[in-house]
């Protein structure tokens, strides 16, 4: 049985404020549950229901797992309909970024991204493409939100997230900037050579009028139709896409 004080922290997990004080975030369903413990991230607890228990079966020892019921579930799960299994996982020491780990590839910048599902795409794109880096200005969407851990799917126990200013990261990288703008040139008509930061602005704004400045190619999706415009992480995807398909040629 569940204990008040664990009810009291896995409910406080749902608020970015008591994730950083615990260096703890939820991860929930079968699939992410495993892949985060099969990654680098550390595991504090597993929560499961009795149906999931076979399944469970192989993780390791170290891993302090315990069964609940389905109505415990309930009381501490972010989603309305409760997966079975919930984990506890460590975040990770935020470490400095390494310039050198960016080279002879690319990397996806985000300029204020609000929304969970978008980032939670976002990182899945970036996984089904081999993108490693996704590097955040310090206002976009926390990645341990449980609505961008649940949309990413188990990506994110993959994907490396970044949190910086954008300002004076940006130039200190010296690599190619291409940025999602509406008069741009055409991305299917863009050169994008073998490494670079493609940029991403904010679903409603854009990108933010002080980081113009730094891109060093402006690239756009052209519009066929009259939609007012593109989902975000739906542009991410079309540019990942153009981006390995120029790779591979």
């Amino acid at each position: 049985m569940l204990s008040k004080s664990q009810i009291s922290l896995v409910s406080s997990l749902q608020h970015k404020k008591f994730r950083r004080q615990h260096h703890l975030f939820i991860a929930e369903g079968l699939k992410s549950v495993v892949e985060f413990t099969q990654s680098g991230y550390d595991t504090e607890a597993i929560y499961y229901t009795p149906q999931f228990a076979p399944k469970l079966l192989n993780l390791s020892k170290k891993i302090n797992t315990q069964e609940i019921s389905e109505a415990e579930l309930k009381r501490i799960t972010a989603l309305k309909t409760p997966s079975g299994v919930l984990a506890l996982i460590r975040i990770p020491a935020t470490q400095d970024i390494n310039y050198n780990l960016l080279r002879n590839k690319f990397s996806i910048v985000l300029d204020g991204v609000q929304d969970p599902g978008n980032m939670g795409t976002i990182i899945r794109t970036a996984d089904w493409f081999g993108i490693q880096h996704i590097i955040c200005s310090e206002d976009t969407v926390d990645v341990y939100n449980p609505k961008v851990v649940q949309a990413t799917m188990g990506s994110l126990s993959r994907v490396n997230i970044h949190y910086t200013d954008l300002n004076k990261l940006l130039p200190a990288l010296k690599l190619p900037v291409f940025g999602a703008l509406l008069d741009g040139t055409n991305i299917y008509q863009t050169s994008f050579g073998t490494e670079g930061l493609v940029l991403m602005g904010n679903e409603g704004n854009g990108i933010r009028p002080e980081i113009l400045p730094l891109i060093s190619t402006s690239v756009t999706i052209p519009q066929a139709g009259k939609a007012e415009s593109l989902n975000v992480a739906i542009a991410t995807a079309i540019f990942c896409s153009e981006i390995s398909r120029n790779t591979l040629k």
